[in-house]
């Protein structure tokens, strides 16, 4: 981690690829700092994605020195190599970087995993997926073209999501639903719900606009400019990427 936090502090782990960062992640962890008030939010580019075994587009490097530029203005907003890539080859595994994480941190810190609507969809193939929440409490952001009414086909088995007996207390203008998800031992952890982003923004199709556009000259390579931040975009650019 690239900063100190205090006692009690407010964290969210926001892992991905970030191949490339875009408006959309950034999107995501500002609502989640509103609405929960946040002390930060760790972006950790991944090395290797159990789950994506074709891997990234773009080299661990890159990705890292992208992910800072796009958060480098934003307050409380830092870099974890938490999940960089291991010496041995070995993927990353959440359930293990969420523990090495959580050791690093004062007394009385608390620790969410953060992700969007797609990523929760495949949560139940997750490594140990069964013990995240309970390690740190999910936020899940929606995503367009995802759905959110039937949230409990995405959790592992045994674990049950019920309403949450009382309202969230932190005051914002993000939509926040809050929930109780409890296992068959009887343990329970908060999970949050952000249903109100809509942002329509994906690594994929920023690949794709700037693979598509001739002659691959830097002045032409430009995909639309909401979709990327300006620092990110001139280094995607500047180092001839997704061409």
């Amino acid at each position: 981690m690239d900063q100190q936090f205090s006692s009690g502090s407010r964290i969210a782990f926001f892992g991905g690829t970030f191949d490339p960062p875009h408006l959309g992640h950034l999107g995501v962890a500002r609502a989640a700092r509103e609405a929960l008030g946040l002390d930060s939010v760790l972006f950790a580019p991944v090395g290797t994605q159990p789950l994506k075994p074709q891997g990234a587009v773009a080299g661990f490097e890159d990705r890292l020195a992208m992910t800072r530029l796009a958060i480098a203005a934003e307050p409380g907003f830092t870099i974890s190599l938490a999940d960089a890539p291991k010496s041995s080859g070995a993927p990353n595994y959440t359930l293990e970087t969420l523990l090495a994480l959580r050791a690093q941190l004062p007394p009385l810190s608390t620790i969410f995993c953060l992700m969007g609507a797609d990523s929760f969809a495949g949560f139940s193939r997750w490594h140990r997926s069964a013990e995240i929440p309970f390690l740190a409490p999910l936020i899940v952001a929606s995503r367009p073209g995802e759905s959110l009414n039937n949230l409990d086909s995405a959790l592992p088995p045994g674990l049950v999501l019920e309403a949450a007996p009382e309202p969230d207390t932190v005051e914002s203008e993000v939509a926040l639903r809050r929930y109780i998800l409890r296992n068959p031992a009887g343990d329970q952890a908060p999970f949050y719900l952000l249903p109100g982003l809509h942002i329509e923004i994906s690594a994929s199709l920023i690949r794709d606009l700037i693979r598509a556009q001739t002659p691959p000259s830097a002045a032409a390579r430009k995909p639309e400019p909401a979709l990327l931040p300006t620092p990110v975009l001139e280094y995607i650019l500047a180092h001839n990427l997704y061409i």
